[in-house]
C-alpha cells in the first residue's frame, strides 16, 4: 500500500514542482515568495514533510496551499483521491474534500459575523430570543456567544439518531439538553454551531448554505465550496467513506440535519478556501468586494475564553498550528483531516486538505497527519520569520508514534 501511495503521489508533483507567478481566476493571486519575504528553499522542506507522511499511509492524498496577504507562495496535491492508483489525483484547483468541522469557520461564524456587522445579531442575546422554542431546561439562558465559544454547557454532540426526516431533527436540535451551567467551563460541542445555523436562519429568512454562498462563497470566487455539492461533481471529490457516495457528508448528524449544518456539511478545494484567507488577511476583503468589516474580523479572531476566539480556535502552540504561529493565529481543525490557519502577525496562511479518514486494511495512525500538519504551519512560519535558513526540524523525520512506518 505504501508504494501505491508513494508513487502516486511522484506521478503528481512533476506536475506542480516550481511556485508560478499571475493570478488564477480574478481574486487569487499566485506570487513568488521571494517578493513578499520569504524563502523558496525553505518552503521545499513543505513537500518533503507531505511526501513522508504520503509515503507512511498516512493519507492517499493532500492539498496544501500556504500564502501571505498578497497571495498564495505555495500550492501543491500529492497522491490521490482514494487508496487506489487507479483513483484520480488531487490538485489544489479541483479536487473537493469534505472538509468537516471547518463547516463551523467558513461557514457558521462567517454568517455569524456579517450579522453581526449588520446589528442584526446581538452576542450577549439569549438563543431563545431568535429560536423561541430553545427554552426550558436552562436552554434559556445560553446566549449567542457562549454557542461561539463552545460555553453554552450543551454536550459534545446532539442526540439525533432517533430523527427520522431532516425536520424532525432540528425539532430535536431544540430540546438538546444543557449538561452544565451556562458560560462556566468549555466542551467542545457541534450541538452549539449546529443550533447557531438555525440562529442564522431565522435572521436572514433563508438556509444557511444559500446565505453562505450568496454573501461569501459567490463574491469570493469560491466556485466550488458548498454544501450538497453536485452529482456532476462527484469524479472531483475525494470520498471519506467506501459505503458514502460522493458528495455524502462524512458526519451522521449532519445527515440526519439534510446535510446542511452549522457544525459539519462544506465540501471545498484548497484555492477556495485560500480565497477566504486573503480576505480575512486583507481585514474582511479581497480586491473588490468586502464581506465583512475589519471590527468584526478582529472581534470574532481575538481570544475570548481560554485559548477560543468567537467560532475561531487560536493557536495555543503545537498541534496542527505548530510551534511558530503566536497567540494572535486563528484557524480550525476537520475531524476527516482538514486544517486552515491564519497568522495575522505574519500575514499568513496554511491550508491542508486530507481525507484521512478513508478506510484502509492497516489502520492508519493518526500521528502521521498531526506531526505533518504540524510541520507544515512551522515551515511556511520559519519561511517568513528566517528566511535564509532552511534548516528545520520535522517531526516527520523523528515517527514518533508512526507505529511501524
Amino acid at each position: 500500500m505504501r508504494r501505491i501511495a508513494l508513487a502516486a503521489c511522484l506521478a503528481v508533483t512533476t506536475a506542480a514542482s516550481v511556485p508560478v507567478q499571475g493570478s488564477i481566476g480574478d481574486t487569487l493571486p499566485v506570487v513568488v515568495p521571494e517578493s513578499v519575504g520569504m524563502s523558496t528553499t525553505t518552503l521545499r522542506e513543505i513537500d518533503r514533510a507531505l511526501l513522508q507522511g504520503l509515503q507512511a499511509g498516512g493519507y492517499p492524498g493532500a492539498v496544501v496551499v500556504v500564502g501571505r496577504k498578497e497571495g498564495v507562495v505555495w500550492r501543491r496535491g500529492f497522491g490521490r483521491t482514494t487508496w487506489s492508483m487507479l483513483s484520480a489525483p488531487v490538485t489544489p484547483m479541483e479536487t473537493i474534500y469534505d472538509v468537516a468541522s471547518l463547516t463551523k469557520v467558513a461557514a457558521t461564524t462567517m454568517a455569524a459575523m456579517i450579522l453581526w456587522d449588520e446589528g442584526r445579531l446581538r452576542l450577549d442575546a439569549p438563543v431563545a430570543r431568535y429560536l423561541p422554542a430553545f427554552r426550558g431546561d436552562g436552554r434559556e439562558y445560553v446566549t449567542v456567544e457562549q454557542l461561539l465559544t463552545h460555553r453554552s454547557g450543551l454536550p459534545a454532540a446532539p442526540a439525533l439518531g432517533s430523527a427520522a426526516t431532516p425536520s424532525g431533527a432540528r425539532r430535536a436540535l431544540l430540546t438538546t439538553p444543557v449538561r452544565g451551567v451556562p458560560g462556566m467551563r468549555g466542551t467542545y460541542s457541534d450541538a452549539g454551531p449546529a443550533i447557531l445555523a438555525l440562529v442564522i436562519e431565522s435572521i436572514t429568512g433563508e438556509p444557511l448554505d444559500r446565505f453562505v454562498a450568496r454573501r461569501v462563497y459567490r463574491p469570493l470566487g469560491m466556485r466550488r465550496t458548498a454544501f450538497r455539492p453536485s452529482e456532476s461533481l462527484a469524479k472531483l471529490i475525494a470520498p471519506t467513506s467506501t459505503t458514502l457516495a460522493a458528495g455524502i457528508v462524512h458526519d451522521g448528524n449532519a445527515r440526519r440535519l439534510g446535510g446542511v449544518a452549522g457544525h459539519a456539511g462544506l465540501f471545498s478545494t484548497g484555492d477556495d478556501l485560500a480565497r477566504l484567507a486573503l480576505a480575512l488577511l486583507n481585514g474582511g476583503a479581497s480586491r473588490r468586494v468586502r464581506i465583512v468589516s475589519d471590527s468584526a474580523v478582529e472581534r470574532f479572531t481575538t481570544r475570548s475564553a481560554g485559548w477560543r476566539a468567537l467560532g475561531w480556535d487560536t493557536c495555543a502552540g503545537g498541534a496542527s498550528c505548530g510551534q511558530r504561529m503566536g497567540e494572535r493565529a486563528f484557524g480550525h481543525t476537520g475531524f476527516t483531516g482538514t486544517s486552515m490557519w491564519i497568522d495575522p502577525q505574519r500575514e499568513l496562511f496554511v491550508i491542508v486538505l486530507t481525507n484521512h479518514v478513508l478506510p484502509r486494511e492497516t489502520p492508519v495512525p493518526i500521528a502521521i497527519l498531526a506531526d505533518v500538519r504540524a510541520d507544515i504551519a512551522d515551515i511556511a512560519a520559519a519561511a517568513v520569520d528566517l528566511p535564509g535558513d532552511p534548516m528545520i526540524a520535522l517531526r516527520s523525520d523523528r515517527r514518533i508514534g508512526w507505529a511501524g512506518y
